[in-house]
């Protein structure tokens, strides 16, 4: 009888025992699938932020925006045309080498805010010289008709002087509309690009007032 009782007692000690196992491995299955499903949630996290941020930044700009690149195109392709003169005309290396430089940095500047104009669904501004649009009348710092006729006609030592003029007062205009669209647009991009126009034009209206001294 005794000994019956211990075979049933170690039978009902061995069935307790895969019990509890398959209970702790049960919650160990468990566990590991909720870390996993948090993991899985964690990683897709970010990307549907980035997506969401990435869609409200392509639709985030206001009219500020729209008119701060319609207009700065204009202003950046008469600069264009006014430092494509210089390559002809200009007498000073210095003044060659600042056209040039101006010429650079504002070609990119245009196609980057063109790209912007098309995304929104705006109109670019019709690509037609500066010599012959005149806007002076609507743009701080833009030069008449008259003006860019007279830079045209100009050469050597006179060009120089004529172009830096005109430049000084051109960038003056420029900054005026980047710190407009600094004070009112939204969108994000557009405004980092009037913080460049401001910092690059400041300096080098700097430049150009230094060289004027010297001429």
């Amino acid at each position: 009888m005794t000994a019956h009782r211990t075979i049933i007692c170690r039978t009902a000690l061995a069935a307790t025992t895969a019990v509890a196992a398959l209970v702790l491995t049960a919650c160990s299955d468990g566990a590991g699938g909720g870390h996993d499903m948090g993991s899985m949630e964690s990683n897709s996290s970010p990307t549907a932020t980035s997506t969401s941020t990435a869609s409200a930044k392509a639709g985030d700009h206001n009219d500020a925006d729209v008119s701060f690149s319609t207009e700065m195109i204009q202003h950046h392709r008469q600069a264009i045309d006014m430092a494509e003169l210089a390559d002809s005309r200009a007498s000073s290396q210095e003044v060659k080498d600042l056209a040039t430089k101006i010429k650079g940095a504002q070609d990119p500047e245009i196609r980057t805010m063109s790209g912007w104009l098309t995304s929104w669904g705006e109109a670019v501004p019709d690509d037609m010289s500066g010599m012959e649009h005149d806007t002076s009348s609507t743009m701080p710092g833009m030069m008449s008709s008259d003006d860019m006729a007279k830079l045209d006609k100009a050469s050597g030592a006179e060009f120089d002087t004529m172009f830096l003029t005109m430049m000084v007062q051109h960038h003056e205009g420029a900054i005026e509309m980047a710190k407009t669209e600094q004070a009112n647009g939204t969108y994000g991009p557009a405004t980092k690009l009037a913080d460049a126009v401001v910092t690059a034009q400041t300096a080098e209206i700097e430049q150009m007032k230094q060289m004027l001294e010297k001429s």
